[in-house]
């Protein structure tokens, strides 16, 4: 009798899966935070400040996780600097919020293609089918609400997007380690850059009125995106990849929208159509193919 191939992951376990929803919720309401913060500071300093709140006090306490420096500094360049500096700027532009929750959940595609030829991940193919039907209600949706976004916000948007799926990659390679530290330590490598470019960018008038007269929008924001959104959204999501592949994984992020559509309408009125009811319902029909175990032979 020979000794059977241990069989491929085919889903998340259920506390885990509880883990994935609750970072869709997160991102998806931090939405609301991003839009109310940029329209009292500008947007380079509000990502400085975001990421300046999540590395510190916390590094004094947590120590560095046994990773290479090289995977910290482009995680963090790639997560705060590219993703997003990106798209704090491209909400600030005119990109609407929850548009923005939608456009950006194709790093899921690119997580995906990136892992299969840079790391080598074995992509199954129920998962590559559910990805893309979730990808065609992401389409619906951004049919439905396209002429509402400009174009150059869009495409910083698409761009924020291969930044977070690059930095995917160097949450990967660090593999199974302390994911709070992992982050603390990585956001470390973000705060200064983002202010630099805020200071060679960006109007030193509203950066100082957003120091000397600080607001909740501002800094209760900044708060909720350091701590919900980066430390416990981020730390969750590094950990969920450094122990599953990166196709099992990443369509949990197409519940984003989801999340992000509802909550921005709520708060700013951003009208949800029969167009992106549709759409958000075949992302979740793919997201549920993708994540579900196929039958056992």
């Amino acid at each position: 009798m020979t000794a059977r191939a241990p069989r491929a992951e085919t889903t998340l376990p259920p506390g885990e899966l509880a883990l994935a929803l609750l970072i869709a919720a997160l991102w998806g309401v931090s939405f609301v935070a991003i839009k109310a913060g940029v329209a009292q500071a500008p947007p380079l300093f509000l990502t400085a400040l975001r990421f300046a709140l999540a590395t510190f006090p916390a590094i004094l306490f947590i120590p560095r996780p046994k990773v290479r420096w090289a995977d910290l500094i482009g995680y963090g360049l790639c997560i705060g600097v590219g993703q997003f500096g990106l798209l704090f700027l491209a909400i600030r532009d005119g990109m609407p919020a929850g548009l923005a929750s939608l456009v950006i959940q194709t790093q899921a595609i690119f997580t995906m293609a990136l892992a299969h030829i840079l790391l080598g991940q074995k992509t199954r193919p129920r998962q590559v089918v559910g990805a893309l039907v979730a990808l065609t209600g992401v389409a619906i949706i951004g049919f439905s609400r396209g002429a509402a976004a400009p174009v150059a916000p869009f495409l910083a948007v698409l761009a924020a997007a291969v930044f977070w799926s690059a930095g995917n990659l160097f949450s990967i390679r660090a593999g199974r380690t302390n994911m709070l530290g992992f982050i603390v330590w990585s956001s470390l490598f973000a705060p200064l850059p983002l202010l630099a470019l805020s200071l060679l960018l960006e109007d030193h008038g509203a950066i100082l009125t957003a120091v000397l007269h600080p607001t909740f929008a501002v800094w209760g924001g900044a708060a909720f995106l350091a701590y919900g959104a980066t430390t416990v959204g981020f730390g969750l999501w590094s950990w969920l990849l450094s122990r599953h592949p990166a196709a099992l994984v990443a369509p949990f992020s197409l519940l984003v929208p989801v999340f992000g559509m509802a909550s921005t309408a709520l708060v700013f009125g951003e009208t949800l159509g029969p167009g992106v009811i549709a759409g958000a319902f075949v992302v979740l029909a793919g997201l549920a193919l993708a994540v579900t175990p196929g039958r056992r032979t």
